[in-house]
Parts: C-alpha cells; structure tokens; sequence
C-alpha cells in the first residue's frame, strides 16, 4: 500500500529536509517516527526539498508499506515519536502509480517579512525583517517580469540540481497587514510556479525587497532576469520567513490542498 502525508514543521532546528549523516533533518525525524511506529523501516519522497532555516504548512510525502492501518492511526501514531516542531497533519491511501514529486502539476511558497523600526522578537526565525519602508505597488509593478516562462538562472544558486533553469511563473501575489507597533508592517509574498530552482525565491526576494525599498527601479527585474547571471540579482535573503505551502495536485489524487497550519500565518 503506498500512503501519502501532509507535514507541517518549523525548519528552524533542522539542517533542511534531505536527510544527512547528522540526522538532524526533517526527513530523518519523519523516517525515524514511522519506522518506529511500523516496527519496520520506512523511506519517504518529498514533493519538494526545503533548505535550513526554510518552513513548511503541508509539505507532501509518500511511502510504501505491507501494513494496513487506520488513517487516522498514521496521523496519531508516527506523530507520537515526532518531535513538537513536526507534525503529520494528514494521511490518505494513494494508487501506486501516485509520486508526491512527480505528480505535483505546480508548487506554492509564502515569504512573510516585517517590516519595522525594531526587529522580531517573538517572530524571530519565522519572518524576514527590513527597516525602511516598503513600496508595494513598485513590488507589483516589478512582479510582473517574472510572470510566465523564463530562464530563471539569475535566481538559481551555484549547487542547484535543477536540469534545466527555465520554469514558468503562475502567481505572484503580494499583501500587507499593518502590525500593532509604530511603523511596522507584515507583508505576504505569495508565489505558485511549476517548479522551483534552489534559492529561487529567496533570490527573487533580495531583488523585490531592494525595487521596495527604493534602491532599484521596477524595470531593473527585467534586466535581471534578462542578464541570467546569479551576480546580477540582489544577494540571497535570510530564510527565516520562507514557508514551503505545499504541491498542487490534480483533482483526481483527492487530497487535500491546505492544512490547519495556514490559518495563523499573517
């Protein structure tokens, strides 16, 4: 029987997704609680790596496994050996042929970034912080350069793995909510694409945040996507609000396509 689970994490502890020799991934974490609760060893696929420091709302992964267990008994159990910062948050018997990688038609990101005289506290290694003042509508403005296919490699980092560096931008949105603090703002980047390079949108971030706080023009974006060279884009931007939301799924999976986790990001 293959299954396949939603997972929602805080990366703030762990060295990314992959798993690595330290054991101190999510992967790691994740195998280890099913293995544990299959009394069996358990291997995963991912629909999408999240680097360290990065977050996820419903990261989807699948396994394959001879037990015949409840769904809600994957949830309740593998979730009992994980660690309080991870949690399964759903589970559902797929068809073999079903790749939580493969199969996934697009991907979906957000980026939370304060805006404010005095850095997070509370927030500390769930949002971006920036001082000045942000400039949404030259954001938007600049967004649209990067909408539909490009070669994207002005946003791809050196250890990408990517075989090709053209991918296609669905949505980009942008938002705001203004904080109880003077002069401080949250800001909501959202981005859908088929896929994603490594660093990408933490790349096209430092691009967006320096057209918003006036250091460059809208127009620049064009020229950087243009140059498709990494040294012609705005240096990477911290990880901390980066949060992976999960794959998009033809409806014929069935599975769902958001977790209670979104509900509290701003």
């Amino acid at each position: 029987m293959r299954i396949a689970l939603g997972i929602s994490y805080s990366g703030t502890a762990y060295e990314g997704w992959q798993s690595q020799l330290s054991g101190n991934t999510v992967q790691d974490k994740l195998e280890l609680a099913l293995s544990r609760f299959s009394v069996r060893p358990v291997r995963v696929m991912c629909a999408g790596r999240t680097d360290a420091g990065v977050h996820a709302l419903m990261q989807v992964a699948h396994f394959d496994t001879p037990l015949l267990r409840e769904t809600a008994s994957w949830v309740r159990g593998t979730n009992a050996f994980l660690p309080s910062d991870i949690a399964v948050q759903w589970a559902q018997p797929v068809p073999d042929e079903f790749h939580s990688r493969a199969s996934a038609i697009a991907r979906r990101y957000a980026y939370v970034v304060l805006e404010s005289p005095v850095r997070p506290s509370v927030e500390a290694g769930r949002v971006g912080w920036v001082y000045r003042p942000l400039d949404g509508a030259a954001m938007r403005q600049a967004a649209l350069h990067l909408m539909g296919e490009h070669d994207f490699s002005s946003f791809r980092a050196a250890q990408c793995q990517a075989k090709s560096p053209v991918k296609t931008m669905n949505r980009i949105e942008i938002s705001q909510r203004v904080g109880a603090g003077a002069g401080s703002r949250y800001w909501r980047f959202e981005f859908e694409a088929n896929a994603f390079l490594h660093h990408m949108i933490r790349n096209i971030m430092g691009c967006l945040l320096a057209i918003g706080q006036g250091n460059q023009p809208p127009g620049w974006l064009a020229e950087v996507v243009a140059a498709r060279r990494r040294d012609a884009a705005a240096p990477t931007f911290s990880p901390d609000g980066l949060y992976f939301l999960g794959p998009v799924y033809e409806e014929r999976h069935g599975l769902p396509s958001r977790t209670a986790a979104y509900d509290w990001l701003p």
